[in-house]
């Protein structure tokens, strides 16, 4: 007897991948279908508005009566753009060229007894070829520094050095900055015969006629004037003065464009005194005050930043992580999880899919909530009478949907904690002494700075960089501290530290869930 044979069935799909299709979409049935855990990241998200607005509406107005707006440059981000400028037209290609014999410091409200001090360490002085006196136009700049030497800057937030030293009679420095239709570069030299290029920029678009001459600027002081347990409670601020002393003025190459002219731009402020200059012989003494620099947040300056009117997210990602931890929770506490796990055997790829699904509802609540708040919270601090720092369109996206991935990667956080400890209440307590305490020591000032900047490199805590949008400048003094929004890593790499512990954590979840019993 011959007994034919029998070929098995196989099914055409991919048992794995349709398995794990299926199982994302039954634990997001089991989120969309408890009404807790839907009102609770509905709550998160009007959290996140009303607190947000309520922190806009509080913010009093700023501008003391002078114009509430600041110069943006041609990066699209805030500046400063404050110094005196002895200038005139000029066409063409070309150079100018200086000698800088002195640069000291000018009266304050600290010393209104006149100069003769040293100048602020990033008071400037030098030569400068700028697309026009408008607040915020292209430039580019040789010049010298209270501390911190030679330096080529440009736009506002460009910086190369040159040598270090200050400048003295004894020890004067020459300066140079030639134009080649819109290739800038910069020169110094110790005698005025042997010149070292310090710099070249190109400045595109940069028209026929610029101004070009000589600047000086002196950035404002703050000092702290009285301090309590949790930080500094009293700050005061005011304007500086730098004077500067040129000679061997001269331009080559282009038509000498008319008088030297005189002019203070950006107006007279709190922060801002006006200069003059006086010529003689050949000889320019010219003193300033203000700054031309990128602008920054600090108790020397006057505005808010965007993430000012996120403040409700702190609120809202509490919420969230609540929701994350009960999420695998309470499948624990109602003996649910032998039902889940019957149905899908591998037990790593039930805290993936609820990750996922976790993660992404929260990242659209915070979405939603932050693409609402920013708009209407920045109208409501202009209409306050307060400056809202511009920034470049790109980094106003990363702060606000790095707010919302924030959000979720602390509910994936919240859920892999919920994994490991089985219980709602002790994952919640884990997450919030990880993340919110440390954020809460930092921003408060309660921890000496050096410590609240430790806790926001190693802690989750780190995330929050992510809704920093000012970056730090080294060629702009401040106190780049957590109390004034900035955080000792750059915004990726804050949030990529609590990725990190994310990622260990639902890597141990998952590891205890599979030789656990259920």
């Amino acid at each position: 007897m011959t007994t034919g044979t029998i070929t098995p069935y196989r099914s055409d799909v991919r048992a794995g991948r349709d398995g794990f299709g299926q199982l994302l979409r039954a634990e997001w049935t089991k989120f969309r279908t408890v009404r807790g855990w839907v009102i609770g990241m509905i709550a998160a998200a009007v959290v996140t508005v009303l607190l947000g607005l309520f922190a806009a509406s509080g913010i009093g107005a700023s501008c003391n009566g002078h114009a509430c707006s600041v110069a943006v440059g041609p990066g699209g981000g805030a500046v400063t753009d404050s110094f005196y400028f002895v200038h005139r037209t000029l066409n063409g290609d070309g150079s100018i060229t200086v000698r800088v014999t002195s640069l000291t410091g000018g009266a304050t409200s600290d010393n209104p007894g006149g100069g003769g001090t040293a100048a602020q360490p990033w008071s400037k002085a030098g030569i400068i070829i700028k697309q026009g006196t408008g607040q915020g136009s292209a430039y580019a700049a040789m010049l010298v520094t209270g501390s911190h030497g030679v330096r080529m800057q440009y736009n506002y937030t460009g910086d190369t050095a040159g040598p270090a030293g200050a400048v003295s009679a004894a020890s004067p420095r020459w300066l140079r900055l030639t134009r080649s239709g819109d290739t800038l570069t910069g020169y110094e030299s110790a005698n005025g015969r042997t010149w070292t290029r310090v710099g070249t920029v190109g400045l595109a678009g940069l028209s026929p006629a610029v101004q070009a001459g000589l600047f000086v600027s002196s950035p404002p002081y703050a000092r702290v004037t009285s301090q309590h347990l949790f930080g500094s409670s009293g700050v005061t601020n005011g304007p500086t003065t730098a004077t500067a002393v040129f000679d061997h003025v001269s331009t080559h190459g282009i038509g000498p464009g008319g008088a030297w002219r005189g002019q203070q731009l950006g107006g007279d402020t709190d922060l801002v005194q006006g200069g003059g200059y006086h010529q003689a012989d050949g000889r320019f003494t010219v003193s300033g005050s203000g700054d031309i620099a990128p602008l920054v947040a600090g108790p020397a300056t006057l505005g808010v930043t965007v993430e000012h009117v996120l403040a409700g997210a702190f609120a809202g990602l509490i919420v969230v992580v609540v929701v994350g931890a009960m999420f695998i929770s309470a499948e624990y506490r109602r003996g649910m999880i032998r039902t889940t796990v019957t149905a899908s055997p591998r037990r790593g790829r039930i805290l993936v899919a609820k990750a996922i699904v976790i993660g992404a509802a929260a990242f659209v609540a915070a979405l939603a909530a932050a693409a609402t708040v920013v708009p209407l919270g920045e109208g409501m601090v202009r209409r306050n009478g307060n400056v809202v720092y511009p920034v470049a369109p790109l980094t106003e996206v990363r702060v606000v949907a790095g707010t919302a991935a924030l959000i979720a990667v602390a509910a994936v956080l919240a859920l892999a904690i919920g994994a490991i400890l089985r219980r709602s209440a002790a994952a919640v307590t884990a997450v919030i002494v990880v993340i919110v305490l440390p954020y809460i020591l930092a921003r408060l000032a309660v921890l000496p700075v050096g410590a609240a900047q430790w806790l926001l490199r190693i802690t989750p805590a780190a995330g929050f960089a992510i809704q920093q949008s000012l970056p730090q400048y080294p060629q702009v003094s401040n106190a780049y501290t957590p109390l004034n929004g900035y955080y000792p890593l750059a915004p990726w790499a804050g949030f990529a530290v609590l990725c990190g512990y994310a990622a260990l954590a639902l890597g141990l979840a998952i590891y205890l869930v599979r030789r656990r019993d259920a």
